[in-house]
């Protein structure tokens, strides 16, 4: 377990994990995907939890947590490869060891292989489901093709519709990619329009590959050089797309869609804990579990010099609750150039996320993030906005106050 002076515990805040059991594998092949290459790090035979690991996991998880709530995140690859019975045998674990705690469940699908059984499963078990959507069929299916090179629309839209059927709660998650950045608008309006979104969370794509070699290989954060990868978005292009979707949602939609990224920009304005890791303080606090039980600082640092240890020999608290971890999570914020200490609005974004600081500032100290010119458009942008809506939701007043003040301006 390791010596106690090593590991700390942060009372009240949950300890997450991303919880892999299929590995990296999946049904689709989209360009921009970070987690694919994991596969090489493991014997590509054979990439599947076992049982022993599934229990030693879900015992040490919700024993490791110091709230009474527990959330279970599966993710992938794609973790609908695995079978019901395997998320039912997870279910009568999570029991098991509950001693008490409230145990919930969310899972993050490409929605391609849902049917009525999963939903049933689903909806009896009250999981919570993120679907990968990137937007309008021409925006989603130039870069989320399957294997075989079709696009896979149809079929996530296909599975979006049993959900909504069968009474399933679903989230979207979407990247913002260089195919769909042009278009804000018709991005945001597809998801509250036409699919009814009431949650939409999107992430910039930002990734660097080095083409040394035969296969390219996406570097991170701690390393230098490399090329931005085709689908990537510039700096200029996120700030672009940020203001026009703000716009719209502040004018329309407050306290009716959350966006999640404008939802953490009013609770850094207001000082309140953040709920997105990229826009708080400090990280750390979502580590990654593979399929073998190796566990990583993040699912975005799925590398070897991240691994942390195995669950099979060290026991989980230790390592998302000790000084590695610790340390790396601290380490967003000590390493942040002098540029962004005195940045105005260092509060509201703290540097965003780690693996994206791979530039120099004017004075050549490393460290500055990729995209950093884009959110300070957001920022400046929406900074009368954000004062307003912060005054009013600290009176208690509603978000419809809020969009009727909007509409006026």
């Amino acid at each position: 377990m390791g010596k106690s002076n090593e590991i700390e515990l942060t009372y009240g805040r949950p300890i997450y994990l991303m919880a892999k059991p299929v590995g990296a594998a999946c049904n689709l092949r989209c360009n921009y995907c970070y987690y694919l290459e994991k596969r090489g790090l493991y014997d590509r035979s054979s990439q599947l939890m076992s049982d022993e690991t599934l229990e030693l996991f879900v015992k040490e998880y919700i024993e490791s947590q110091t709230t009474p709530e527990v959330l279970f995140i599966w993710h992938g690859g794609e973790p609908l490869l695995r079978s019901i019975d395997f998320y039912e045998r997870a279910l009568e674990l999570q029991r098991r060891y509950a001693n008490g705690s409230r145990v919930d469940n969310c899972i993050q699908t490409n929605a391609t292989l849902i049917t009525e059984e999963w939903c049933r499963f689903f909806r009896r078990n009250n999981f919570l489901v993120g679907v990968s959507i990137d937007g309008p069929c021409e925006m989603h299916d130039t870069l989320r093709r399957t294997a075989d090179g079709n696009g896979s629309f149809s079929s996530v839209v296909r599975g979006l519709r049993l959900l909504t059927k069968y009474g399933v709660e679903w989230n979207a998650m979407a990247t913002v990619n260089s195919v769909n950045v042009a278009h804000p608008l018709e991005f945001y309006r597809f998801f509250r329009d036409e699919l009814e979104c009431r949650y939409l969370q999107f992430t910039p794509v930002v990734e660097r590959w080095s083409k040394e070699g035969e296969v390219p290989r996406l570097l991170h954060a701690g390393e230098s050089g490399g090329e931005l990868t085709p689908w990537s978005v510039t700096a200029e292009e996120w700030g672009r797309f940020l203001c026009t979707i703000f716009d719209e949602w502040v004018r329309h939609d407050v306290g009716r869609l959350f966006v999640q990224l404008f939802e953490a920009t009013i609770e850094n304005w207001m000082g309140v804990p953040v709920g997105l890791c990229t826009m708080s303080k400090y990280c750390g606090q979502g580590a990654a579990i593979e399929h073998n039980g190796d566990v990583y600082a993040c699912d975005h640092f799925v590398f070897p010099g991240y691994r942390l240890g195995n669950i099979h020999d060290s026991s989980l608290l230790s390592m998302v609750c000790g000084t590695r971890q610790r340390e790396f999570g601290e380490a967003k914020y000590r390493s942040l150039p002098k540029q962004c200490l005195e940045c105005r609005y260092e509060f509201a974004c703290h540097g965003e996320c780690p693996r994206n600081r791979f530039l120099c500032t004017d004075e050549g100290e490393p460290g500055l993030n990729y995209l950093c010119k884009g959110y300070y458009a957001l920022f400046s942008h929406a900074h009368s906005a954000m004062d307003y809506i912060c005054s009013q939701l600290e009176k208690g007043l509603s978000p419809a106050s809020v969009i009727s003040w909007i509409a006026k301006r």
